[in-house]
């Protein structure tokens, strides 16, 4: 498993995690930032569960205040994790309704977009949709699916959860919205996710996203489109196997991204 340059925080013995000044400014630098742009750009469900959260913009909250809202919204609660976890263990955690958190804030010379998911990505990217029925019913779906699948299974369903969970678009009345955590977390990424001519924008199909090769380190060249939220109880009740090993038969799309460089 890839190696990370952060180490996450443990809690004390009250189970407080003790930040320093700087990362509670980081956090609010980071969260005031994206309020600013979200309206018009994130889908009215993100929008409820940040309503429902009321994250604190001065600090970085304790997991317990998170988990006050989530278990009352949808039986959920987030659990801290090292800066990074293998795939069984995530899935694991997924089917238990249990959403990782790494205990750690980027620093700022990677403000605009991170690699490594750390906890603003974590709560501010997902937790306000764990409190959206389709969105955490996905999610525990998905962690049930990939418990049960094959280490080469693992590999296509990650990609589905990139172009979705993560990164992922839907259409509303109102026009384009974001809903995936990896754009909403991300300063840059989320004025380039619906304003941007570059990526691509296609309608979500799911044996495509399970064949589209993806970077981490880049901002995104394609992005997927739901025709709406509750979309995503449909996806997670196919035979998502099925699609895998279909998929697996396909082949890989070319990729739209340079390689990395050696």
């Amino acid at each position: 498993m890839k190696q990370c340059r952060y180490v996450s925080k443990q809690a004390d013995s009250d189970g407080l995690i003790i930040w320093s000044d700087e990362e509670h400014q980081v956090w609010h630098d980071l969260i005031t930032q994206q309020q600013a742009v979200m309206p018009g750009k994130a889908c009215d469900e993100y929008l409820k569960g940040m309503e429902a959260l009321a994250l604190p913009t001065d600090r970085i909250p304790q997991l317990d205040e998170i988990n006050r809202v989530l278990i009352a919204t949808s039986g959920w609660q987030v659990v801290a994790v090292p800066a990074l976890i293998p795939f069984e263990k995530f899935f694991q955690l997924l089917a238990n309704k249990q959403f990782p958190v790494a205990t750690f804030i980027r620093s700022r010379e990677e403000f605009a977009y991170l690699q490594e998911p750390d906890i603003f990505h974590e709560i501010v990217g997902h937790c306000p949709l764990l409190t959206n029925p389709a969105f955490a019913h996905f999610t525990h779906r998905y962690g049930q699916i990939g418990l049960a699948a094959t280490p080469e299974q693992r590999v296509y369903l990650a990609r589905l959860y990139w172009f979705t969970v993560e990164f992922g678009l839907v259409n509303t009345d109102e026009g384009l919205r974001i809903y995936g955590g990896g754009i909403l977390s991300s300063p840059g990424e989320t004025e380039r996710a619906l304003l941007s001519p570059d990526p691509e924008r296609l309608p979500l199909k799911i044996l495509d996203a399970m064949r589209t090769p993806y970077r981490i380190d880049i901002m995104q060249p394609v992005y997927y489109v739901l025709d709406d939220i509750d979309e995503l109880v449909e996806i997670a009740e196919m035979n998502l196997i099925a699609k895998v090993d279909l998929a697996q038969k396909q082949g890989l799309f070319p990729p739209r991204f340079a390689p990395v460089a050696q």
